[in-house]
């Protein structure tokens, strides 16, 4: 797919930050929603108070938030390296396996034509 310039637009990275967007608004709406239900039962507060309260309450929600998800991508960063590393090993011990079969069914058929001679 080609942007209004002309360039390639990558549509992965595009449904990823479409994604992104999707939630911090979700979270921004459940900062908003937590931090009305929270205001309802303080009715001592001013009008005032009570919006600077839910103001408050909703930047520090979605502060936890957004550490939550940093914690949550780096981890999926260190095991995605884990298991890169894993399956790279993996793979070249299949490869050995693979190779010394290879050499024995070779070596299998030079015994066996050299036999028949």
């Amino acid at each position: 797919m080609t942007g209004r310039d002309g360039s390639f637009v990558d549509m992965e990275a595009l449904l990823n930050e479409i994604e992104g967007h999707l939630l911090v608004d979700a979270a921004r709406a459940e900062a908003r929603t937590a931090a009305a239900e929270l205001t309802t039962g303080l009715g001592w507060l001013t009008e005032h108070q009570r919006e600077e309260v839910a103001r408050r309450f909703a930047e520090r929600y979605l502060a936890l938030s957004r550490a939550s998800w940093q914690r949550t991508a780096r981890r999926g960063e260190e095991l995605r390296a884990q298991y890169e590393t894993r399956y790279r090993q993996l793979r070249q011990r299949l490869l050995g396996w693979v190779l010394l079969g290879c050499a024995l069914a070779f070596g299998t058929v030079l015994v066996a034509l050299s036999a028949g001679q």
